[in-house]
């Protein structure tokens, strides 16, 4: 496929349209992440970036909205998740220095598969040469934890920046809470939302369904987001 494609197209992969830099919400201590990320998506930034945290920490979100600016500023970008390496091959890495910002999701979970670990210390090989590439990698741990085999895998990691994603507090998850139900023409209540973080799994992409859902319900009923009503939807 030409390189002036849409190579994500290539990949059973959608990008969702809301998950931008606008709609993510920082915990304190990530700001800087972002602005490296930010960066890098223009190219003014680091080479390569690893960033690191537990699933649902809002890593999947962060490299969307890496990809998206990077498109908005006519930018070329690639993103893969790792988590579907068994369907796909490596040869969907060569060539990936040619582009602009390469994102690669969910790197530790081709740990232990030599092929793969090959392939990906080719590509920051190939990105270390190539010089106009920004390489993004993220895992749900640090690189020395990751149980990769490939040692020389684990230092080329190493080489660029490293973050560790900051968990959000609760006030922090209510902010974001309140921050995306306003960008969908949703009053959320502080009271609905403490109550959502007290009865719901707290990660943010869990909470955000579950605001969506509620959010849907309010239409069809015309009614606003109160306990009652929330209690009633969620059947709780």
């Amino acid at each position: 496929m030409p390189l002036n494609s849409p190579l994500q197209l290539s990949l059973p992969v959608h990008l969702p349209d809301d998950e931008t830099f606008n709609s993510y919400y920082p915990a304190a201590g990530n700001d800087e992440l972002i602005q490296k990320l930010r960066a890098n998506a223009e190219g003014q930034g680091e080479a390569a970036i690893y960033l690191w945290g537990p699933v649902k920490s809002g890593r999947t979100h962060l490299m969307h909205a890496a990809c998206a600016h990077a498109n908005e500023v006519e930018r070329r970008s690639f993103y893969i998740p790792l988590g579907i390496h068994a369907s796909i091959s490596t040869a969907l890495l060569e060539r990936l220095e040619q582009l602009d910002l390469v994102c690669i999701d969910d790197v530790d979970a081709i740990a232990g598969h030599p092929v793969w670990e090959e392939a990906i210390f080719d590509l920051y090989n190939r990105v270390a040469e190539h010089k106009n590439c920004a390489l993004v990698v993220s895992g749900s741990s640090s690189p020395a934890d990751a149980g990769f085999l490939l040692p020389d895998l684990v230092s080329r990691m190493q080489w660029g920046l490293n973050y560790q994603l900051q968990p959000m507090a609760d006030d922090e998850k209510l902010a974001a809470l309140q921050r995306r139900a306003a960008m969908r023409g949703l009053q959320l209540p502080e009271d609905v939302g403490r109550f959502l973080l007290n009865r719901m799994a707290r990660d943010l992409r869990t909470l955000f369904d579950v605001l969506d859902k509620l959010d849907k319900a309010s239409l069809v009923h015309q009614r606003k987001l109160t306990i009652p009503f929330a209690k009633e939807m969620l059947h709780l």
